[in-house]
């Protein structure tokens, strides 16, 4: 299973294509802020490909929500370049129990670093937001402008607050300063290095955790949050990393950038898959007293498109891929 996932996801990952470089990676020190997150491993492997010095720094070298701590370690590094990756991250219940953290940790990590890296001169920063930063009702799909346009999903909107912030700081300090400060906006991710833990991961790990354990125990039903009918689009963590990468090389302007698959799926139509991949055979069946969180969200990747990147992995294809990754890191946790 895992070998068989591995050799589909090398087969149908290629680098990104060609495109004017405005700034060249060869011999830069590239600092990954979040790299043991899981799109922040997805993007030091992918950089691996560089001919760079990729720079990283767990909580114990510079706690990112402590502005001395921030600004020390970046002008003891001297990165060149920064991918801002880190953030507090959870799924509708993690938001919902613990707002405060989610708005002051991401408010924190994002004014210090990009302060940061004012302060000591980076050439290039890439800020990593979310698509949960758009109006739970906007227009599909997404386009960037929507961005402050109507009310947040109230689920996740300390998360979206902090991250709309960081945005504009960046818009801020590239009108002020002449900054090359950047933003990304990558849709739901999934894939190797994922958080499965059912009380905070998001929807398409908690499922494949869900069906694992329902398959494990022979149980007849497996039973999932919502109506079901909420449509969410996905985007495999490695094809990010090198839409990222490509951004970083290639884009340098105030506007953020949309990273998607521009391809959505029922939530229903997602289990029913998940169930396929795991070999788990009983009903699924939907809690309808729990919420289901905004209706739709698709975004769209036209801006990313018009620039020549699009995706390489299938969902069916990485949703088999992460499912061998649990199995071998995560399935006894």
């Amino acid at each position: 299973m895992d070998h068989t996932a591995t050799d589909r996801l090398r087969r149908m990952t290629t680098s990104a294509p060609e495109r004017p470089v405005l700034f060249s990676l060869a011999g830069k020190r590239v600092w990954v802020a979040g790299h043991r997150g899981m799109l922040g491993s997805a993007v030091v492997r992918r950089l691996a490909a560089e001919d760079c010095e990729i720079l990283t720094a767990d909580r114990s070298v510079a706690d990112l929500r402590r502005q001395d701590e921030a600004e020390a370690f970046v002008a003891r590094a001297r990165p060149d370049a920064i991918v801002v990756a880190a953030a507090k991250v959870g799924g509708i219940l993690a938001n919902s129990t613990y707002p405060g953290a989610f708005l002051y940790d991401n408010l924190m990590i994002a004014a210090n670093v990009i302060e940061a890296a004012r302060r000591t001169g980076v050439a290039k920063l890439l800020y990593v937001g979310s698509s949960c930063i758009y109006p739970k009702l906007a227009a599909q799909p997404i386009v960037e402008e929507a961005l402050l346009s109507g009310p947040l999903e109230p689920t996740n909107e300390w998360y979206a607050v902090a991250k709309i912030a960081g945005i504009k700081l960046c818009e801020a300090y590239r009108r002020e300063y002449g900054c090359d400060f950047i933003s990304a906006m990558p849709t739901n991710l999934y894939g190797p290095g994922d958080n499965f833990d059912l009380a905070s991961s998001h929807v398409l790990p908690a499922l494949l955790r869900k069906a694992h354990e329902a398959k494990r125990a022979g149980a007849a039903e497996m039973v999932v949050w919502g109506t079901g009918t909420p449509r969410r689009e996905f985007l495999h963590v490695d094809d990010c990393a090198d839409a990222l990468v490509f951004l970083l090389r290639g884009y340098s302007d105030a506007p953020h950038v949309n990273v998607g698959s521009g391809e959505d799926v029922s939530i229903l139509e997602l289990t029913r898959l998940v169930a396929g991949v795991v070999g788990f055979e009983g009903a699924i069946v939907q809690d309808t007293s729990k919420p289901d969180g905004t209706p739709r969200k698709l975004m769209s990747a036209a801006r990313l498109r018009a620039m020549g990147w699009s995706p390489r992995i299938g969902l069916e294809a990485g949703v088999l891929g992460t499912y061998g990754w649990f199995l071998k890191h995560a399935a006894a946790r």
